[in-house]
């Protein structure tokens, strides 16, 4: 039977792994600079994983129920903190790289604002899946 508690566990993939490749792209583009096609990739990724952030914070937010008290509660506070810091900073990062193509500055020094954000919202993810993971394996939540 379909619970609607599972939809988080099932969502977060998505913006972890879209956030991921997005960032290794924009990586792979500042050493392959002739290949424009890295960087619109790194672009589209962010885009999705905007979405998907978006989609995993709110299912998190609506779905999941709290812990209440113990070591369990700080690790949860963790991971909601990071799921919100990383959907903050990775649409913030897509609405400035969207306002820089509408400007025609995708080439200016404002890009490495762009790729900052994707660095904060890399690193973000990174922590936030941790804390989920240490959730699940080292206090069986979602398990049951």
């Amino acid at each position: 039977m379909f619970n609607t508690d599972h939809l988080h566990p099932i969502i977060v993939h998505f913006p972890i792994a879209l956030i991921t490749v997005g960032f290794l792209a924009e990586v792979a583009s500042l050493f392959f600079k002739k290949e424009k096609c890295l960087s619109k990739t790194g672009f589209y990724l962010m885009i999705l994983g905007s979405l998907g952030a978006i989609a995993a914070w709110s299912t998190g937010h609506l779905f999941t129920e709290a812990p209440t008290q113990g070591e369990i509660l700080k690790v949860f506070i963790n991971h909601k903190t990071g799921g919100l810091v990383t959907m903050s900073l990775i649409v913030a990062g897509s609405i400035f790289r969207i306002w820089l193509m509408a400007v025609k500055k995708e080439d200016s020094p404002l890009k490495w604002i762009a790729f900052g954000f994707y660095v904060l919202a890399f690193a973000a993810v990174t922590f936030t899946g941790f804390m989920g993971g240490k959730m699940v394996y080292d206090f069986m939540i979602g398990l049951g």
